[in-house]
């Protein structure tokens, strides 16, 4: 199906300015995701932060050509780019989608519901692409937005669509249906989830079932029994007055349902129940993350060794792409099985798709990926080592050869990569601190939702981005494009820049002996005292530097650090005296934002800060930023929000105004594993000291973690508690160095080697500071550097 700028104005009836009536086979509305961009046409979607218009500039320099607008734009600026003048951008992709959808008429499975409605998409590919030649919906693309991007994916060679549909307000389906057009309808259930936007779950099932109008709904089985085993499930059900059974290799709740719904959409489309009991057996978890750990050598991998399909490498290379921002990226890929495409086509494409994402190495494990790659000269740019199998791989590693990359792992989970991971992986023991990058970019994006369109964002990535790890935090928040970043030391900013982060850095704490490295790596310091203020200006001037970023702190009440209120006019005539200096924003710290009862002093300190913002303003004669919002006040406190604001702990999860306005999630997870189990007699003691003796015979696990960790050792003797199996349990003993001991005596069922959650969303880390009577910052930021940091979308 080719399209080229012409039909699509004319599918979307409108008229369009083209100056060279280019073929269009991608369609973009982010602009960060730009990897064909001759053959791309950018939608300038106005959202309720992000204006696509304002992007347009930076997408025609990336090479792009042809674009969809709503607002005017002065053409003159981009002399070779074709504009389609519409009302909205994103009805216009709406309508190019549905219009796109009509030119097939293969059957379409539209899936919808509150949960598992990605689970039920993957499993049915697994269960069909034997005798389809599926496209589906990538990832979780169930938007307004996503769907029409996964429509758009339809071609030919297609047999078999499978969709998915989410919602969030009545109205919103009505369009998904013209877009989707399904054949066959999958309610997966109605609950709770995304329920904000609808007044009952009678609306919200009524508004999502529009997406059947035009579809037929697989007959149910009627179930006899469900008999869960340890790792496996065996259902029984009739159907049409028969009796079957299937077996999956899964025994929780949500399996189960996901599977009866799979099966249901297997009898309607004809399949013999032998044919669906043997593969149902097969069923592989769906990854629903994409993980990033510390390699070797200085490299990042992000771990994706469960599926093989062009969909997922694609998400895959995009989250490559969010992690590498110095473009040194390598992937090792196997075979391709699951697919319908010749070889050769296949293959085509995927070298196609890792030259966009500028792959600078490819290793291919298999023998069909080697066929391909085999022939000389497939690309001056990349470079290509072939393996005939995993084990030859593994037989020729030397890790000499992996050094400062960053390595995307995919492969068919026969090739059994996670071998490779164990390999390339940094080696650290088994406490492991889990950074969940979704949560991060949903928690901005609750705080987004606060603040005026023009508001700008400072994220707080100092302290190691709060124990998160700096660097990784950093690329993600550039990624979703904040404003600035702030550290607390020059060292933090020096490897934020070492890894790729061009965003403007603002350093708190400058040291007189880090001028030169601030210079060398273009950070921005924090001015607070004439002293400082003198060191730097003096410094500037040998180097001959002028007109260098800068930041003042206003001292308003923290007394901690800033220029006092009697120090403005001074402050003004120094500024004005030196050209060394140019102030990029004044700022001032509240003291108590996230308490009411301390609102009368933080509106003091508010009037103080826009007083002394006036004088110098008045003085300098020039624009800059003015911030003294922090999480806290953005949500308590948004007529504070002034030009920019500044995201702590908020972005990590961490609400500390306690009020739950915000949908915040937990990102941070700190699991260990359970070492040994131990059977004490009454009257045994546990750990250093004796302290804790046992009051009956009990349970007692060794965990993994200690205070070198950085778990508190004020936690021990009864006061802490972990989360292991479902349940708390109190630790008991003295916190050593490296372990600490629970009682597990209520607990059935835990065994060596089990996950126990330090902290996360069963065991809030706001919980574990009100034990160790501290707060969250600490806890977060005093996890050792010892602990694996493991970086996810999820």
């Amino acid at each position: 199906m080719i399209y080229t700028i012409k039909n699509i104005a004319s599918v979307i009836k409108r008229e369009a300015v083209i100056t060279n009536d280019v073929q269009i086979e991608h369609l973009l509305f982010d602009s960060r995701k730009i990897y064909s961009p001759q053959s791309s046409l950018f939608f300038a979607i106005v959202g309720s932060r992000r204006d696509g218009h304002q992007f347009i500039p930076e997408v025609y320099k990336k090479g792009v050509r042809s674009f969809v607008i709503s607002q005017e734009v002065e053409v003159n600026k981009f002399p070779e780019a074709n504009f389609i003048k519409v009302d909205d951008c994103l009805q216009a992709l709406q309508t190019l989608g549905a219009e796109h959808r009509k030119k097939f008429t293969i059957p379409v499975i539209g899936i919808t519901g509150s949960n598992g409605k990605t689970i039920v998409k993957e499993w049915l590919y697994q269960l069909l692409h034997q005798d389809y030649n599926i496209v589906r919906s990538p990832k979780s693309f169930n938007s307004q937005i996503g769907v029409p991007l996964s429509v758009w994916q339809m071609n030919e060679q297609h047999t078999l669509g499978i969709f998915e549909a989410g919602i969030s307000k009545p109205g919103e389906m009505d369009r998904l249906e013209k877009i989707i057009q399904p054949t066959i309808g999958v309610l997966t259930n109605i609950g709770e989830a995304h329920s904000e936007g609808f007044s009952s779950l009678a609306q919200k099932e009524k508004e999502k079932r529009l997406l059947f109008r035009n579809a037929v709904i697989p007959e149910s089985v009627v179930l006899n029994s469900v008999k869960k085993e340890q790792r496996s499930t065996i259902i029984s059900a009739i159907y049409k007055t028969f009796g079957i059974t299937i077996t999956i290799p899964f025994n929780d709740d949500a399996s189960i349902q996901n599977a009866i719904i799979c099966w249901q959409v297997m009898l309607h489309l004809g399949y013999d129940n032998k044919v669906i009991a043997e593969r149902m057996k097969l069923l592989t978890p769906v990854n629903m993350r994409l993980e990033l750990k510390k390699g070797i050598n200085n490299c990042s991998i992000v771990n994706d060794s469960y599926s093989a399909d062009t969909s997922s490498l694609e998400i895959a290379l995009n989250f490559l792409d969010q992690q590498s921002a110095d473009g040194n990226k390598a992937v090792i890929l196997s075979d391709f099985l699951q697919s319908s495409v010749p070889d050769k086509l296949l293959y085509a494409q995927i070298f196609k798709s890792l030259q966009n994402h500028g792959i600078k190495r490819l290793i291919g494990i298999g023998e069909n990926i080697s066929a391909f790659f085999q022939s000389p000269n497939k690309s001056e740019n990349m470079q290509i080592q072939l393996f005939s199998s995993t084990d030859e791989f593994l037989t020729q590693f030397l890790s000499s050869q992996f050094k400062e990359e960053v390595i995307l792992i995919k492969g068919a989970r026969v090739f059994a990569f996670e071998q490779i991971v164990q390999l390339l992986e940094q080696k650290a023991h088994q406490t492991a601190l889990e950074i969940n990058l979704n949560a991060i970019v949903h928690n901005l994006k609750e705080y987004q939702q606060c603040l005026n369109p023009e508001t700008k964002i400072m994220a707080m990535v100092k302290a190691f981005a709060y124990g998160s790890g700096g660097a990784e935090i950093a690329g993600i928040l550039q990624y979703h494009k904040v404003d600035y970043l702030g550290v607390a030391y020059a060292d933090e900013g020096v490897e934020l820049r070492k890894a790729g982060i061009m965003l403007p850095i603002m350093v708190m704490n400058p040291e007189e002996y880090a001028f030169e490295t601030i210079i060398e790596h273009n950070l921005e310091p924090e001015l607070y005292s004439f002293e400082l203020l003198h060191s730097f200006d003096d410094f500037l001037q040998q180097e001959g530097i002028k007109h260098y970023p800068v930041h003042l702190e206003i001292e308003t009440g923290m007394n901690r650090l800033g220029f006092s209120g009697d120090d403005i006019e001074k402050l003004s005539e120094r500024l004005i005296e030196t050209s060394s200096f140019k102030v990029q924003t004044v700022f001032t710290h509240f003291a108590a934002s996230e308490d009411v009862s301390q609102d009368e002093f933080t509106q003091q300190q508010f009037l103080i800060f826009k007083k002394a913002i006036k004088k110098i303003k008045k003085n300098l004669g020039y624009p800059f930023l003015s911030h003294i919002a922090n999480s806290a006040a953005v949500v308590r406190h948004p007529e504070m929000q002034m030009d920019m604001v500044r995201l702590g702990i908020g972005l990590y999860g961490v609400d500390s105004t306690g009020s739950n306005q915000l949908n915040l999630q937990t990102v941070t997870t700190l699991k260990s594993t359970v070492a040994q189990i131990k059977n004490l007699k009454k009257g045994e003691s546990v750990s250093y000291n004796r302290k804790a003796i046992v009051e009956r015979d009990s349970v007692i696990a060794t965990i993994r973690i200690g205070y070198a960790d950085g778990y508190p050792r004020r936690l021990g003797n009864g006061i802490g508690r972990v989360w292991v199996n479902g349940k708390l349990a109190p630790v008991i003993g003295t916190i050593c160095m490296d372990m600490f001991m629970i009682d597990i005596t209520d607990i059935e069922n835990v065994k060596e080697g089990d996950d126990v959650i330090i902290f996360g969303t069963q065991l809030p880390v706001q919980q574990i500071a009100k034990w160790a009577n501290t707060i969250p910052y600490e806890i977060m930021t005093g996890i050792s550097q010892r602990v694996k940091r493991v970086y996810f979308e999820g």
